[in-house]
């Protein structure tokens, strides 16, 4: 089992070389730290002498990759490359453009986040699966037909329709909760209601749709048949067969979500005034703070491969032929 924790783990290192490789490319190579002062300043006419004072004081005015002018291993290390990229390795996150410290923010944006992401998940996952256990039990009988109707048209419906009706029903005309906003401790609750509901309302459609299609494909198999010739009850063979049996689909959407948690809602958070990690990511693009883009890109990177070895580690635990034939 460590053996095979490790490989996963070595195998993920190349991968995220290359994602640091290609973000310093896209923000350095094509996007000039010339033309990150000159957006930063924001004058069409800025002289030079401006622009080399704000590259000067974020550290952009060293060479890209080598620094010819250095010595030793300075050559390497007194370069953009090694400050502003591989810093990111150490989780040295620096500072944003206008001087604040990325990891500070981080470190307190990410608890709004996980406030209204850990509920939308663990609540969300148990409604789609019940929904779509429900559809599964009443199968080919109007339950089912009108089950999928509704995940059909709620997956039609864009999820700024959910935020804004919301906004405006729950909030505005029925004013049961706050619109918009934050607060610490528990008076957070009143304000993660809204979000949270329009956040797992939101994601029914498509996950009890994709879970009634895993089910169904179980249901059909010669195990069920044989559990139900023994007289075995429905309820027994959909959750003690189908579903424990369904459990490595399941394991591949669920656990590589949990690091991206971290990260927040983009919209959520952007239209509820939440102070989390997904609105940081947002008035960072607005306000084109590059350092602070930089650092969402890499850090969303490394989360994604944790997930991505997390599932590997689940499929053992559910099934160890997965470890055994690898």
């Amino acid at each position: 089992m460590l053996a095979y924790i490790i490989r996963r783990i070595l195998y993920a290192i190349p991968i995220l070389i290359g994602v640091n490789a290609l973000t310093f490319a896209l923000f350095f190579l094509v996007n000039t730290p010339d033309d990150m002062a000159r957006m930063q300043l924001g004058d069409r006419y800025i002289q030079q002498e401006a622009v080399d004072v704000w590259k000067a004081e974020r550290g952009y005015d060293q060479p890209l990759i080598w620094n010819s002018e250095a010595t030793g291993t300075d050559k390497f290390t007194q370069t953009i490359f090694f400050d502003k990229s591989l810093a990111l390795f150490a989780f040295e996150f620096g500072q944003a453009d206008d001087g604040r410290d990325i990891g500070q923010d981080i470190q307190t944006r990410m608890w709004p986040s996980l406030a209204i992401a850990i509920p939308v998940f663990i609540v969300g996952l148990l409604v789609n699966i019940t929904f779509a256990m429900l559809m599964v039990f009443f199968r080919a009988t109007y339950i089912d037909l009108g089950g999928v109707i509704l995940c059909v048209m709620l997956m039609s419906i864009s999820s700024l329709f959910y935020i804004i009706g919301g906004q405006f029903l729950v909030g505005k005309l029925m004013q049961l909760v706050p619109v918009s906003g934050f607060a610490d401790g528990i008076n957070a609750i009143k304000f993660m209601i809204l979000p949270v509901a329009i956040g797992i309302i939101s994601g029914i459609g498509a996950g009890a749709r994709w879970y009634r299609t895993l089910f169904l494909e179980e249901a059909v198999k010669d195990y069920v048949r044989t559990a139900r010739a023994k007289g075995l009850s429905e309820l027994r063979v959909l959750f003690g067969h189908v579903l424990k049996n369904a459990m490595i689909p399941i394991l591949t959407g669920a656990v590589v979500l949990i690091p991206t948690l971290f990260m927040g809602s983009l919209i959520l958070e952007s239209f509820f005034g939440i102070p989390g990690l997904g609105s940081y990511t947002i008035d960072a693009i607005n306000a084109q703070d590059f350092a602070i883009v930089r650092a969402m890109v890499f850090l969303g990177s490394v989360l994604y491969i944790i997930g991505l070895i997390l599932t590997d580690i689940s499929y053992t635990l559910v099934d160890p032929r997965v470890r055994l034939n690898d």
